[in-house]
């Protein structure tokens, strides 16, 4: 690889992961917020489900701005445009103004993500590209982490954190500058429309869809199936943790596996053991397998991502890579939106067993629908 490569890389995994830190920041902190000057819960609900909305209008101008002001410069105006709605929380009224707020928040995040993560994935090519991206994903899901930090140290009553988030954003286009190649792809002088996408690839576009379902399912609801089960509240919390760390550390491993073997397969053991390990839990629960059932669910289930990033790679370069991680961004928005509300279904329903018994039976489902397509293709 040569040296303006890594150093493109360098800057785009950088970025990402410096706004990744301020998206962990405003999910929690806004939320808190909202609780505290006694927001109804479901009405906290509908706010935070306006910024999925947002990813998802996103889809159809991503593409665009692209093609029109450059990869770079769209990447600077996104930034810069959500470091300024961040700043706009603290001084507007909660209800109705964070609802356009959130959706401008989506969409302009997504646009963000949809180019960095287009860089990213053309500068890792080559033999190493799974396990580039695998340490790309693993840093990525450790940034989410450091907003809930921040917020203990800066508390919710002032704008500090929000002032501190819009630094941050700030501070992430920097490295943007040192990015050399702006053009995506000159070459491509058709680029793929978003339904044409959605038809050249939708095992991936699901598979991403069902790493958001879960992810978003766990991280809203684990730490409340654990003290339903007669967990304490710090304990609980250490569910999450150990859930996360999957999502964290265990990513490199399936990298290498992806680089090694056909992706696909790779993908598919990643969703039987995202299956097996989640309809394992309600049985070990009382048992120390319970934690590493834990985080190898989270590792399996990042693993799909990682995997599908590495086969976008593969597949598609230019404007058509640019659609393929817009395509990325809002489909994980929109399996977020629908993970949390089936995590809430199953555990009014069936109890709190119903969050990693509903978790199995999805993975299972993909896997049926991913095995029957690819028996299909095959001569």
């Amino acid at each position: 690889m040569d040296r303006q490569r890594i150093i493109n890389l360098f800057a785009a995994i950088s970025t990402i992961t410096v706004f990744g830190f301020a998206l962990g920041l405003m999910f929690p902190l806004l939320a808190l917020i909202m609780e505290k000057r006694g927001i109804d819960p479901d009405i906290i609900g509908y706010n935070t489900a306006m910024q999925p909305l947002g990813i998802m209008l996103s889809v159809f101008t991503t593409p665009i701005l692209v093609r029109k002001f450059g990869a770079k410069k769209a990447t600077i105006g996104a930034a810069f445009a959500t470091g300024t709605v961040i700043l706009f929380y603290p001084f507007l009224s909660v209800f109705w103004w964070w609802f356009a707020l959130r959706i401008l928040h989506g969409f302009f995040v997504s646009t963000l993500f949809a180019i960095s993560e287009a860089w990213i994935v053309k500068f890792a090519s080559g033999p190493y590209r799974s396990r580039i991206l695998a340490l790309y994903t693993s840093v990525l899901a450790a940034s989410f982490g450091g907003g809930p930090v921040l917020i203990s140290f800066t508390g919710i009553d002032t704008v500090l954190p929000f002032v501190i988030g819009a630094a941050v954003l700030a501070i992430a286009t920097i490295p943007i500058f040192f990015v050399k190649d702006e053009n995506v792809d000159e070459e491509d002088e058709d680029p793929i429309s978003v339904i044409g996408f959605i038809r050249k690839a939708p095992i991936l576009l699901i598979a991403v869809g069902m790493f958001a379902i879960i992810d978003a399912a766990n991280l809203s609801f684990l730490p409340v199936y654990g003290v339903k089960k007669g967990l304490d509240q710090a304990t609980a919390s250490l569910a999450l943790t150990a859930f996360i760390i999957g999502n964290t550390v265990l990513q490199f491993p399936i990298g290498w596996l992806a680089d090694h073997f056909k992706k696909r397969w790779v993908m598919a053991g990643c969703g039987v053991v995202t299956a097996c390990a989640s309809a394992l839990l309600p049985l070990s629960f009382e048992t120390w397998a319970f934690w590493p059932l834990l985080t190898i669910a989270g590792a399996a289930s990042a693993g799909i991502y990682t995997v599908s990033l590495a086969e976008l790679g593969d597949r598609f370069s230019g404007h058509e890579l640019v659609t393929g991680t817009a395509s990325f961004s809002t489909t994980w928005g929109l399996g977020a939106l629908v993970g949390s509300l089936i995590a809430g279904w199953s555990m009014q329903s069936f109890g709190p067993d119903g969050l990693p018994y509903s978790m199995a039976l999805i993975f299972a489902l993909f896997l049926l629908v991913m095995v029957t397509r690819e028996i299909r293709k095959s001569p």
